[in-house]
């Protein structure tokens, strides 16, 4: 099994993952459909909790006892979870822009915002893998076993899987095709990007859900599962070429409440555990003794077989085509491509 999911609490584990799946669809029913709710949620609330954790920061450097015991501060130090809170909250404004024709948001040379964005939060999580790689390999020299302690308490266990799945992140950066066709919905709900297709969010997913397996274990069966999920099943079946904004909403929104409330993951009735950890515990001040690396070295070599795979389906359409694949949309006449377009509004 990927999860330790058994016991007396498997209960209250598969209801946690049920609550945090429906939260996040509900979350992001909510911001994408008004004004209102995108500014709630990307401008009010961002900025609450700015305000938030400078205090605490500030607060902690002066010895301040609430502030150096608060969760966040004792739990989410790593800068990947800054980094990946505000890079998700900079791309669902920048997402809000083009749907509202809001500013740059109207102009030509802005709709390739969502594929840098995209990127850069992409490039976030392959440093980190390369980082849990590294941290790996000097503790197998020093220690002679590949675990670690991270900054936030938790041990990983770094490889050639890391290494294996940041080449495949790297890749699935070049999946991402038809950089300006970027559209708003006919109801101005969404920011549709039909050549997004279920090739791309499948490697995205596949890739995705290793990285948060490799470097959040103890948070993966939420960020790696139901955070994954959410966008997926909403374009699967109401949301069409929309899976791109449901994506940074749900995982900007997912960033805040794991910020603030870090032990419904790590220490709670809710959380759980992979399978790597062998002994059946994941304690900060216990060296784990034994490993399972079964399952991330699978998912690992399953991440850039999905992801070459891809990349070389859209190199054969972009030659067939005779079209530069990011320049242009390559996905036209395929039935995720045209279903997306039917909710598009087309400028005259």
């Amino acid at each position: 099994m990927l999860f330790q999911v058994y016991g007396d609490l498997s209960a209250y584990q598969f209801l946690g993952w049920i609550m945090v799946f429906a939260g996040l669809i509900i979350a992001n029913e909510i911001a994408r459909r008004s004004k209102f709710g995108g500014i709630l949620f990307f401008v009010i609330i961002p900025l609450a909790l700015t305000a938030y954790f400078i205090a605490i920061y500030v607060s902690a450097a002066s010895g301040a006892k609430w502030a150096l015991n608060n969760d966040t501060y004792v739990h989410m130090t790593s800068w990947f979870h800054y980094a990946k809170l505000y890079a998700a909250t900079a791309g669902c404004l920048g997402f809000m822009m083009l749907k509202y024709k809001w500013g740059p948001g109207k102009l030509d040379w802005f709709k390739p915002f969502p594929f840098i964005i995209v990127a850069i939060n992409i490039l976030i999580a392959v440093c980190s893998d390369f980082e849990n790689a590294i941290m790996g390999m000097k503790a197998l020299a020093d220690t002679g076993s590949a675990w670690w302690l991270s900054s936030e308490g938790v041990w990983l266990y770094g490889g050639w899987w890391n290494v294996l799945n940041g080449i495949a992140g790297i890749l699935n950066i070049f999946c991402m095709t038809g950089w300006w066709g970027i559209y708003s919905s006919k109801k101005k709900d969404d920011m549709l990007w039909p050549d997004m297709t279920w090739l791309f969010i499948l490697a995205y997913d596949i890739w995705n859900f290793e990285y948060t397996y490799l470097n959040l274990p103890t948070h993966s069966w939420y960020c790696g599962i139901a955070l994954l999920l959410a966008p997926t099943f909403a374009a699967a079946f109401w949301n069409k070429g929309g899976w791109i904004q449901n994506r940074a909403n749900t995982l900007a929104i997912w960033c805040m409440f794991a910020q603030v409330f870090p032990l419904f993951q790590d220490d709670s009735i809710f959380s759980v555990i992979p399978s790597m950890y062998a002994d059946g515990y994941m304690k900060t001040a216990v060296h784990p003794t034994n490993v399972d690396p079964t399952a991330m070295g699978v998912i690992a070599v399953l991440s850039i077989v999905t992801n070459i795979v891809v990349l070389s389906i859209i190199i054969k359409r972009s030659k067939e085509q005779k079209k530069n694949p990011y320049r242009n949309e390559i996905f036209v006449g395929t039935k995720d491509y045209e279903e997306a377009m039917s909710r598009a509004e087309i400028q005259g």
